[in-house]
């Protein structure tokens, strides 16, 4: 993908997507056997018939008549997941989906420009904000190039949700709304806003139709900047984002009834471009290397992100980068295209601006001045406290395996991405000494406004293997066959997840339809065989390659018990 984010292409943005294929429905045979096949690592063998009769009871009966409802609604919806993936695994969460699903990950400049020059963040950040508007740009002129797999289109609806969107608590059900627009659409808000020390600033990034440049961004910023250090800090109102879904939305009205003019100042926010965070007082730290901007992308000071946000670029005092994310509305793979836009552009420029230093008459940043009374100080205080208390668990690393990387694994003639996973297999069976149950995000951009499948790459190959490998009785050669066993079965089934045959997705349509026509639950997803292999979110190990570009990210584990262990893969590492 890095490859492809180029400037200029003969190909609009989005001109494949009424020609995609709708979402396969897999049948119902294979989907069950499939399943039947990841729950055996964990299970033994009087556990695994028991299961295998629930299966055969499911597919002899209740599992006929569902699939036959799920086959009749995929004859009118081009997607028949896309609708119930986004309210189940989004929509209708309740707990801090800033703390729970939310991706944060560093951004340019940390590998290319580091030691870091003193006094450098309004610079940088400038530079950076400037060359996301251009990404922006890109995306509303429709000249960002089609993502392609082995030269087929992929699904680029994901990219209309990057910017101009936000997240609105809900008390039962959250919801989406988005604003942005391409330039054959119409209008589309142009301001960023920005926040500082608990304050939030708003400007337009466009000025007489065109983009403000790094010098004009700069005069913002240090007027913004310039205001937040010699005047009070701010209340934080960001902090309310952190909190509770349920929560979130009772604060949110209760914000809107205090005083109308609150409304239009969080629709504001809500239609932003992106948010611009210049985290400087942080309490929590200055990053010093890969693993800190990370945590603090990730985890960081809750009343300098706008938590709802589907971007916020986070400028950290030293010059370092990093980019907190919703993922409602997208999946990392969209920001890693980013990232990697503003990464090779920074290379390019050497990490600064290269352009004119003229700066036209434009209008100052206005500061957003929320109606805020105690009841909502003390929501933010208390906000701001249990963030604390839920991300002080969180254990956290990011460094570089440079022994080997991409080019070694081709040589030997494997797969590099199933490589690393067979390798996070072996390292948890010695760890914990037994099989981990693993999802890995398998794509399927292949299909209308297609986004995952889950690929299990706890196989019954996999821990053979793994055993093995800690049997000294095996020989080499041994181990090497069943590695390469391991390897064919991971290879077979990620295939078959991006061709729309997996079978996660299969079970959840499966399940949501019983609930929708009120039928008991099936007692398949009853079965304790169900959640130890992983189902229903309870995957100990929750994997996902980021790609072969230098950009890298993180969300934190499914389970209090599990990893979240998030890759790239190149050349050299």
């Amino acid at each position: 993908m890095e490859n492809q984010v180029t400037d200029s292409s003969e190909e609009r943005t989005f001109q494949y997507q009424s020609s995609l294929p709708s979402l396969p429905v897999p049948a119902l045979h294979e989907s069950l056997k499939k399943y039947l096949d990841s729950v055996r690592p964990f299970l033994n063998q009087e556990e695994y018939q028991r299961t295998q009769d629930i299966v055969k009871r499911f597919e002899n009966g209740i599992g006929k008549e569902l699939q036959q409802k799920l086959l009749q609604r995929a004859k009118v919806k081009r997607n028949w997941l896309e609708e119930w993936w986004l309210n189940v695994a989004y929509l209708d969460a309740r707990f801090s989906t800033q703390i729970y699903y939310n991706f944060g990950g560093p951004g340019p400049y940390i590998e290319h420009y580091w030691p870091l020059k003193e006094g450098s963040q309004i610079e940088r950040a400038s530079i950076t904000t400037w060359l996301t508007l251009k990404f922006w740009e890109l995306i509303r002129t429709e000249k960002l190039p089609v993502n392609k797999s082995d030269n087929i289109p992929l699904d680029m609806n994901q990219f209309q949700m990057l910017f101009c969107t936000c997240k609105i608590p809900g008390i039962a059900q959250d919801s989406i709304v988005n604003y942005f627009r391409t330039e054959s659409e119409g209008e589309c808000p142009t301001h960023l806003v920005t926040l500082c020390r608990g304050r939030i600033f708003a400007f337009d990034a466009v000025h007489d139709g065109t983009i403000l440049s790094t010098p004009e961004l700069i005069r913002q910023f240090s007027y913004i900047q310039k205001r937040c250090h010699s005047e009070p800090e701010g209340p934080g109102l960001a902090a309310l984002t952190s909190e509770e879904r349920t929560t979130w939305a009772k604060e949110r009205d209760y914000l809107i009834n205090l005083d109308p003019k609150n409304l239009s100042l969080l629709e504001k926010i809500q239609s932003s471009i992106f948010t611009v965070c210049l985290d400087e007082a942080s309490p929590y730290a200055v990053p010093e290397d890969y693993t800190e901007v990370t945590r603090l992308a990730l985890i960081g000071d809750p009343t300098l992100r706008w938590g709802d946000k589907s971007y916020n670029l986070i400028a950290f005092s030293n010059g370092t980068f990093g980019s907190h994310c919703d993922h409602t509305p997208f999946d990392g793979i969209t920001v890693v295209a980013l990232g990697s836009f503003l990464d090779s552009h920074i290379i390019e420029s050497e990490g600064t601006w290269k352009g004119s230093d003229k700066v036209r008459e434009i209008p100052w940043p206005q500061e957003l001045v929320f109606r805020l009374d105690q009841k909502l100080l003390k929501a933010i205080a208390q906000a701001n406290q249990q963030y604390k208390k839920q991300t002080s668990d969180i254990q956290l690393v990011s460094y570089a395996f440079t022994s080997f990387g991409k080019a070694l694994i081709k040589k030997q003639q494997l797969h590099p991405d199933t490589f690393v996973q067979l390798a996070l297999q072996l390292a948890y069976y010695r760890l914990h000494g037994h099989p981990g149950c693993c999802y890995e995000t398998a794509t399927t951009r292949r299909f209308y406004h297609g986004r995952t499948e889950t690929m299990r790459p706890c196989t019954v190959e996999a821990v053979e293997w793994c055993r093995s490998m800690l049997d000294p009785t095996f020989t080499v050669s041994q181990q090497k066959q069943l590695m390469l066993k391991a390897f064919a079965k991971h290879n077979k089934l990620m295939k078959e997840c991006m061709n729309g045959r997996g079978f996660d997705r299969h079970l959840l349509g499966l399940m949501l339809l019983s609930k929708e026509h009120s039928l008991p639950m099936p007692e398949l997803f009853l079965d304790p065989a169900f959640t130890r292999s992983g189902g229903g979110g309870n995957f100990v190990l929750s994997t996902s390659l980021v790609g072969y570009t230098r950009v890298g990210g993180a969300v934190v584990p499914m389970v209090h018990h599990g990893y979240g262990f998030f890759y790239r893969i190149r050349e050299d590492r």
